[in-house]
């Protein structure tokens, strides 16, 4: 069979479509970039095309809640399709390649639908534990996808990249704070959290922000940062260049958490974000936490 760049050319322009929905949407963090290992990065572009595409069904403005459950419900069904030789799409035809090229189980693909489900049919949640039960499904897959794309198989490594993912998908909850329950997805802020600070939800849906609100949204990033220092022993155990990928990621989410502590936790009308100096300053400080290991 011919290949491109280590890419069968018969799934080479399916693997171009699913690069080209990667870099059509920027996020806090690399997806396949030139620093994780070259085998994988289009594994990555294939797995992070079916997530991104998902989730915008989730998101789709202008549709219902049944309509949007009924698109995700078919990207289910053409997954499955996709493992019995049947993909007809150009993301299902590249993750029919990856999934018999890397044996990933395509469970850790359905539980990232288990969320974007969540999105639609759950708008509020009232503990934290809820909260990290979403996580479970909407983050910690994509951080074992990685792993397995990788080779990295040993179990141990499973909590410490659940933390750091854990930890990249709540700060973006409260990076996105000033826009989710606007855009029809969930306020993640726990029920429970804004009863301890005393933060009434209608507060939050009116953009008005308190000295209670700000308590509780650095209480909540406090608490974010740690699970960040949880998962950082995730990056002495994995093989170079993964470690320099993770490296990134991991700097990524906390300069996003730092800028949100910078802000006093206020992000009802002002989305943080990182411009190209502050993504520089990541990649050195990621080449210098790696040299140190």
């Amino acid at each position: 069979m011919s290949t491109w760049g280590g890419i069968p050319a018969a799934v080479a322009g399916d693997f171009d479509y699913c690069r080209q929905v990667v870099k059509s949407h920027p996020e806090n963090f690399p997806v396949g970039s030139m620093l994780a290992p070259k085998s994988i990065r289009h594994h990555l572009h294939a797995v992070y095309a079916f997530a991104r595409l998902a989730d915008d069904f989730a998101d789709m403005p202008g549709h219902s809640d049944d309509d949007k459950l009924q698109l995700l419900d078919d990207w289910d069904r053409r997954l499955e399709a996709a493992t019995e030789g049947r993909a007809d799409h150009p993301v299902f035809r590249a993750l029919a390649h990856t999934l018999e090229e890397t044996e990933l189980p395509p469970e850790l693909l359905r539980n990232l639908l288990v969320a974007f489900r969540m999105d639609v049919t759950n708008k509020r949640y009232d503990t934290i534990e809820q909260l990290d039960d979403y996580c479970r499904f909407s983050a910690n897959p994509v951080g074992r996808i990685v792993l397995h794309l990788a080779g990295e198989t040993d179990p141990e490594l499973l909590p410490y990249s659940d933390a750091i993912c854990t930890a990249l998908q709540l700060t973006n909850h409260w990076q996105d704070l000033g826009q989710d329950p606007w855009k029809g997805r969930p306020l993640y802020i726990p029920r429970e959290e804004m009863a301890r600070f005393g933060v009434e939800e209608s507060m939050i849906l009116q953009r008005r922000f308190s000295a209670a609100a700000a308590e509780m949204m650095l209480s909540l990033t406090a608490e974010t940062r740690a699970l960040f220092d949880n998962g950082l022993p995730l990056l002495e155990r994995v093989a170079w260049p993964l470690n320099m990928e993770l490296a990134v990621t991991w700097e990524g989410g906390v300069a996003i958490l730092e800028r949100i502590e910078a802000m006093g936790g206020n992000t009802l009308r002002s989305r943080p974000s990182l411009d190209g100096a502050a993504k520089i300053r990541c990649l050195f400080n990621a080449v210098r936490r790696v040299a140190s290991l």
